[in-house]
């Protein structure tokens, strides 16, 4: 909405502010968090009126969480879309078709978690949509998405896979490409839930993910650093640098009430929703692979759970105390900010990693 005022008399400092990048990024990220801290208490406040039991909490998982985490208000994605939607509006090219698309998925993920959380407050229970009714939803949104972003990249990317360190190399799908987009973002939005456990675990490793992309999407929508590095350059990208940079934000006022003993939880209104949204700024920025690295820790939380079922219905048996990942340690007595700061310092390590690919070529 404000670049709108770049028509405005050049000759003033604010005008020419507004033409970098950079400052409506940093903008976006400060109007974000200060959106989140401003609004944070009304909304759990509002979640709670509907909330008495606040989230429903598993009986087969660890024993203190039924003591611990009782009556403790889910759904706390609404402050963090509320935030991110309303800096993103405020600060991105709306112009630019490639935020659109990020802040469809977003939304639409964000509404199908909003309704599986709001089943599971209503009615008591851990159920929620249908596993049926969520993937079909998720995978019809993601594939929308996937085809909108396609239309937006360069003929010579649409349809091919890159991949990170090879600088020549393209993986063609033709047609079928906008599927892979459509599992990439829909496997991160899932990743990203079955990751959300614990107070604080999910949020930090988004937002390191969401700082590695805002740099990724501003070098290779930039032609002069995309060339110097020896990137593909995708014009029109560096928009979503403005939108990882209020999820960011977001992200932050979000995890000063979830901070442990956490205030409110996220729920499938958050997790989904940032999930699909990484996953829609990968496909953007044709980083997919460097996803699942920096992502790694979502990814080994998807695979635990995984492992777990398929041994268990193979053998009868578990390979973990209990899946996803962080409630096995759990069971093996590690306490929760232990297995938070381990797995927030194991993201940041592979978010060097991920940063690593860029140079090497």
């Amino acid at each position: 909405m404000i670049p709108a005022l770049l028509a405005g008399p050049g000759d003033l400092i604010i005008f020419n502010l507004l033409r970098y990048l950079t400052f409506r990024a940093g903008a976006a990220c400060i109007t974000a968090l200060v959106v989140s801290m401003v609004f944070g208490p009304m909304v759990i406040r509002w979640l709670r009126t509907f909330q008495r039991g606040g989230q429903p909490i598993r009986e087969d998982g660890p024993a203190r969480h039924l003591v611990e985490k009782k009556g403790t208000p889910t759904m706390g994605g609404v402050l963090i879309l509320l935030a991110l939607c309303v800096s993103t509006l405020l600060w991105a090219d709306l112009r630019n078709g490639m935020v659109w698309a990020v802040l469809l998925v977003t939304v639409g993920f964000g509404l199908l978690g909003f309704a599986d959380d709001w089943l599971k407050v209503t009615k008591r229970n851990t159920k929620g949509v249908s596993a049926r009714g969520k993937l079909v939803t998720q995978f019809g949104l993601g594939l929308v998405v996937a085809v909108g972003i396609g239309w937006f990249l360069p003929p010579g990317l649409s349809n091919h896979l890159t991949l990170p360190v090879f600088k020549e190399l393209l993986i063609p799908f033709g047609i079928l490409f906008p599927i892979i987009g459509m599992l990439v973002i829909v496997g991160a939005s899932n990743a990203v839930n079955l990751t959300d456990g614990l107070d604080g675990l999910a949020i930090v490793p988004v937002m390191i993910a969401a700082g590695v992309f805002a740099l990724i999407a501003y070098l290779v929508g930039n032609r002069v650093f995309a060339d110097y590095l020896q990137l593909h350059f995708v014009p029109g990208t560096g928009e979503l640098a403005v939108f990882c940079s209020a999820l960011i934000g977001a992200g932050l006022g979000f995890l000063w009430f979830n901070a442990p003993p956490a205030a409110v939880f996220m729920g499938d209104t958050g997790s989904l929703s940032l999930g699909g949204a990484l996953g829609a700024v990968a496909v953007a920025t044709k980083h997919e692979v460097v996803l699942a690295i920096v992502g790694g820790v979502f990814v080994v939380e998807t695979l635990s759970v995984i492992i777990q079922v398929f041994w268990f219905k193979r053998t009868g048996r578990r390979v973990f105390l209990m899946a996803p990942l962080h409630h096995h340690f759990e069971k093996k007595g590690w306490a929760e900010p232990t297995i938070v700061i381990r797995f927030w310092i194991i993201s940041m390590i592979l978010a060097l990693v991920g940063l690593s690919t860029l140079k090497i070529r």
